[in-house]
């Protein structure tokens, strides 16, 4: 009998014992989401201002209820600057986080190579180039005769547009990236070897779009802020603040146009409109056409994020200078910049979602890698939840 007892509170011991573990454990687990009340306390109200027509998500045909868990899981990242949701042209949503307001002028990072991208399109039509076939030592006789690779003649603007000319990502190299860094951009021409033969694969180049943004500037005669400014931004009611330059004095077409997030919606928004802002055609609508082809297939986003990482983003692609991807069956084209800018366009919606953050200024480690996924993918959680006709 004294045996038989001493079991049964062993097992009623143990009993207890699991009980407590597993309400621990509970009690440890994140909850299932935000409540309603939760929600219904998110304030996502557009702030004042002239510069933009403003409505609520459900005077334009959204569930206000995903709008602010939207808002409700951005505050709670932590490099998150701005979050700014349009819809059929109005500005529905806006919010500040961690130091971001409405007036900063953010470094876009790579977002701005959307833009080099832009002044392409509108170099071509205005007759500054001929064609995106082009040759890109056509725009560098000081290399010309110094090419060792015979391959590099045939890198076209297209090449340069598509991530194709063949050249490698600098990441991939401490001398690369060095060369990056160093400021001079037309001796790389040569001094970098390709990887792959011009048009054949994609290989993510931040040179590829300094090289883009020097053709632009040679071909208009004009400092490409300065053509940018007088043929995009102003067209379009923008203000740019820093656009950093290389060492000698060319705008960095890869990166480091700085804009606040309202100017960045209005990029978006001119984009989705077929390169029409109001009744201006400012970007020719065939560009526009063509930069959002996927010219590429199955990109891996430059090895950035491990595929054990879980990027909401699906079947990624590349076009000229802008990215495309999959949440669900949403299909959506985008602009991406590193630490978490963002400008995403959706085009089955009518809407453009726009994300600045903390830009990891050369911090290219799992740090920023992380902090850049978690706002990747809140937008895209915010993509998979919308509906589906």
């Amino acid at each position: 009998m004294a045996k038989k007892t001493q079991s049964y509170f062993n097992w009623r011991q143990y009993s207890l014992l699991i009980v407590a573990i597993v309400f621990l454990v509970m009690s440890a687990l994140p909850s299932s989401g935000p409540s309603i009340e939760d929600l219904l306390a998110v304030d996502y109200t557009p702030l004042p201002g002239d510069d933009w027509k403003v409505s609520t998500p459900a005077e334009q045909g959204l569930d206000p209820m995903l709008v602010a868990e939207l808002y409700y899981n951005a505050a709670e990242l932590e490099t998150i600057y701005s979050l700014l949701v349009v819809k059929n042209g109005y500005l529905i949503a806006e919010d500040y986080f961690n130091d971001g307001s409405v007036d900063q002028k953010d470094r876009l990072q790579s977002v701005t190579k959307s833009y080099t991208s832009a002044l392409v399109g509108i170099a071509l039509e205005q007759g500054y180039l001929s064609s995106v076939d082009q040759k890109m030592l056509d725009f560098f006789p000081e290399v010309a005769d110094q090419i060792t690779d015979p391959r590099k003649e045939q890198i076209t603007i297209r090449h340069l547009l598509q991530m194709r000319a063949g050249y490698p990502w600098e990441e991939s190299d401490p001398a690369l990236w060095d060369g990056l860094l160093s400021g001079h951009y037309p001796p790389l021409i040569d001094e970098f070897p390709l990887i792959a033969d011009p048009g054949t694969e994609f290989n993510y180049s931040n040179l590829s779009s300094n090289w883009l943004g020097i053709i632009v500037d040679r071909a208009t005669g004009m400092n490409l802020k300065t053509y940018a400014e007088e043929n995009l931004f102003l067209p379009i009611g923008v203000e740019a603040g820093e656009w950093g330059t290389d060492a000698e004095g060319h705008n960095n077409g890869c990166g480091d146009l700085h804009m606040t997030a309202r100017d960045a919606a209005k990029f978006g928004l001119l984009y989705l409109n077929d390169g029409k802002h109001e009744e201006n055609q400012v970007v020719p609508a065939d560009w526009v056409h063509d930069s959002l082809q996927r010219y590429s297939e199955d990109v891996n986003l430059t090895g950035g994020f491990p595929a054990n990482w879980g990027l909401s983003f699906r079947d990624i692609g590349y076009g000229y200078q802008w990215w495309s991807a999959s949440v669900g069956d949403h299909h959506f084209d985008y602009a991406a910049g590193h630490g978490g800018q963002l400008i995403v366009l959706l085009d089955e919606f009518d809407m453009v979602v726009v994300t600045t953050s903390y830009p990891f200024w050369l911090q290219h480690d799992a740090e920023s890698w992380k902090h850049e996924l978690a706002i990747m993918n809140l937008v895209g959680e915010f993509i998979g939840s919308l509906p589906t006709e």
